[in-house]
C-alpha cells in the first residue's frame, strides 16, 4: 500500500494548488518565504529540482558506491596492486586510521562491509524493515555515514577546500618549484576523498530511508500530525529560540579557532608558542612556511567571521557591501552547503591532529585537534540556521 504520507507528488499535482499560491504571493522576507523564493526562469528551476531529488538518487548512488568500492577491495584481498592503505613513502602517504596496514587483513574486511551495504542499500530503496529489522537497517546506514565521511579520511579535504583558489592556478601554470599536481593528488589522498563522498552518500540514503519508514516527509523532515501539518498553515517554528541556540554554537566554534590562529601568528612574529626554537629556526629557514602559516591563520579568523552570518541579519538579506545583490533575500543554500560541507571536513582533520599530537611540541598539532570541536559547533549553527529559514516545504506544503 503506497505511503500517503511520503510518496508525495510534485507541487500542484498532489498538494493543494491554494497552499502553493499562498506561499508565492507571500512578501520577500517573511518567514515561510525566506529562502524559498523560486528563482527567475525554467533553468533555474530545473537545476534546484535535480539536488532536491536527493532523497531518490542518494540511495541508488550508495548501493553502486558500495559495489564499486567493494569490488576494489575484493581485488586487493587477491594481491591485486593499488590498495590504498599500505605503507608507502611519507610524501604519498595519508592521515587515515586505516594507514598503514595490511591489504590481506583490512581488504576484506572492506570487501564484506560493502557486500552487506549493497544488499542494506537494496533493502532502504525497496522500504523494507520494520522494527527490530528497520534498527538494524539505520545502525548499518549511520555507522557506514559517520566512518566513511569522519574516522576514516585525514586533513585531505580541508586542505583541498583551503588551497582550492591555489590548486586551480597550479593546474594551468604547473607547481613552483620540483613539485608537479602528482605530489599534491596521489591515490592514497585521492582514495579518502572517495570514502569521503561514499559517506556523504550513506547519509544521506540512511536520513531519507529514515523518514519515509517513519511517516515523515522525505524532502523537509515535517510529520503529518506536528506543528504546521496543514497545508498552507503558519510556521510555529520559535525562530527566536533557534537563533538563541545559534549564537551559543557560534560562540564556541569561534572561540575553538583561537589557538591556532594566536600560534601561527606568534611564529610569524618570531614567537615559539608551543614549539621548540629549532623548529621555528627550520621554518624561518623554509622560504614561505611562515607565510603560509600565517595565511592560514588568517583564513581561519574570516572563517570565524564569516559564521556569524549564520545568526546576523546579513546572513539572510545581502548587505550594502555586496553591491549587485543588496537587499535581496539570500537563498538558505547559500549559505547550508558551503557551511555544512566545511563543517565535515574540519571533524575527520581535528581528529587526525588527535592521534598526532606531541605534547613536547603541542602547537604543531594540538590547536588543530580543536577543529573536531570546530566542525561540530558549525554543524549545529548551521543545522539551526536552515530551521529557522526553511520555510514552508515545495513537495508537502507543510510549513
Amino acid at each position: 500500500m503506497p505511503n500517503t504520507v511520503t510518496d508525495e507528488t510534485p507541487a500542484g499535482e498532489g498538494s493543494p494548488p491554494s497552499a502553493e499560491d499562498r506561499h508565492r504571493r507571500r512578501k520577500p522576507g517573511g518567514s515561510a518565504s525566506s529562502g524559498l523564493r523560486e528563482g527567475p526562469g525554467p533553468h533555474r528551476w530545473r537545476g534546484w529540482t535535480r539536488w532536491s531529488a536527493w532523497p531518490d538518487w542518494s540511495g541508488r548512488l550508495a548501493v553502486v558506491w558500495s559495489a564499486l568500492y567493494g569490488a576494489a577491495a575484493l581485488y586487493w584481498a587477491f594481491g591485486g596492486d593499488g590498495f590504498p592503505y599500505e605503507r608507502v613513502h611519507e610524501d604519498r602517504s595519508s592521515g587515515s586510521i586505516l594507514e598503514p596496514s595490511r591489504a590481506e587483513i583490512v581488504a576484506p574486511a572492506l570487501s564484506v562491509f560493502c557486500a552487506l551495504g549493497v544488499v542494506v542499500g537494496l533493502l532502504m530503496l525497496r522500504r523494507a524493515g520494520t522494527g527490530r529489522a528497520r534498527t538494524a537497517l539505520l545502525a548499518y546506514g549511520w555507522t557506514a555515514g559517520i566512518a566513511l565521511a569522519l574516522l576514516i579520511p585525514d586533513y585531505s579535504l580541508l586542505g583541498l577546500l583551503v588551497f582550492s583558489p591555489v590548486l586551480l592556478v597550479f593546474a594551468f601554470t604547473g607547481v613552483p618549484g620540483p613539485q608537479d599536481m602528482g605530489d599534491i593528488l596521489y591515490w592514497h589522498r585521492g582514495n579518502l576523498l572517495i570514502v569521503f563522498v561514499g559517506g556523504l552518500l550513506w547519509a544521506a540514503a540512511t536520513l531519507a530511508y529514515q523518514r519515509r519508514t517513519a511517516g515523515r516527509c522525505v524532502y523537509c523532515g515535517r510529520a503529518p500530525h506536528g506543528p504546521g501539518a496543514r497545508t498552507g498553515t503558519t510556521d510555529t517554528t520559535d525562530t527566536a529560540g533557534l537563533r538563541r541556540w545559534g549564537r551559543r554554537a557560534v560562540l564556541v566554534a569561534v572561540v575553538s579557532t583561537l589557538p591556532y590562529d594566536i600560534t601561527r601568528i606568534a611564529w610569524y612574529f618570531d614567537q615559539p608558542l608551543g614549539i621548540t626554537e629549532e623548529f621555528l629556526r627550520e621554518m624561518r629557514e623554509t622560504p614561505g612556511m611562515l607565510e603560509i602559516g600565517l595565511a592560514l591563520g588568517v583564513v581561519s579568523t574570516l572563517g570565524s567571521l564569516l559564521m556569524h552570518g549564520l545568526v546576523a541579519r546579513w546572513g539572510e538579506v545581502w548587505p550594502r557591501w555586496v553591491w549587485w545583490k543588496k537587499g535581496r533575500t539570500i537563498h538558505p543554500a547559500t549559505a547550508v552547503v558551503p557551511a555544512a560541507l566545511v563543517a565535515v571536513a574540519l571533524i575527520p582533520a581535528g581528529l587526525m591532529a588527535a592521534r598526532a599530537f606531541e605534547p613536547a611540541s603541542w602547537g604543531i598539532v594540538g590547536p588543530s585537534i580543536l577543529w573536531t570541536v570546530w566542525g561540530v559547533a558549525l554543524g549545529v549553527a548551521t543545522c539551526l540556521y536552515y530551521l529557522r529559514r526553511r520555510g514552508v516545504c515545495r513537495r508537502c506544503g507543510r510549513g
